[in-house]
């Protein structure tokens, strides 16, 4: 059975679920893949993440993505403003730490790694290749791929 939703991404005005249990399946798949103690901190890291990676990820990428996530990340990923530049791996690694009380480089990167690697099942590896094809390089390892890219 399907239900369906309004998102704020321009281009996509309806999405169709499955289920709503999508959004538990990811806070938890997160969860696992950081080693979390609780459900909570799985959550609070999954929503600062993606509102984080929803303000770098445009055009038919960010639109397809809010269709490939659960109701709850997609409007955390089409609330976001499209930034105007795109920020190296580090830096919105950098932007993660700010957005997290206490957290140090270290710790947000280990978020950030967390969120990400958890989406691709998600997703599908086309669409994380279309992401990854319009970020600065570094983006492959935080979702949990080599990267393959020449050095600069």
């Amino acid at each position: 059975m399907s239900t369906a939703s309004t998102a704020t991404v321009p281009g996509v005005t309806t999405r169709d679920h499955e289920d709503d249990d999508g959004w538990p399946r990811l806070v938890e798949a997160v969860r696992a893949s950081g080693q979390y103690d609780t459900l909570t901190k799985a959550e609070q890291v999954t929503r600062t993440v993606l509102a984080a990676l929803g303000a770098h990820v445009i055009g038919d990428e960010r639109v397809d993505l809010a269709r490939a996530l659960p109701e709850e990340a997609a409007r955390l990923i089409a609330s976001q403003i499209p930034a105007t530049h795109r920020l190296t791996a580090a830096r919105f690694v950098d932007e993660v730490a700010s957005r997290t009380p206490g957290a140090t480089p270290a710790t947000a990167r280990w978020d950030v790694s967390s969120v990400l690697s958890a989406l691709p099942p998600l997703i599908g590896d086309d669409l994380v290749t279309r992401i990854l094809t319009q970020l600065p390089p570094g983006y492959a390892l935080l979702f949990g791929r080599a990267d393959l890219s020449p050095a600069a």
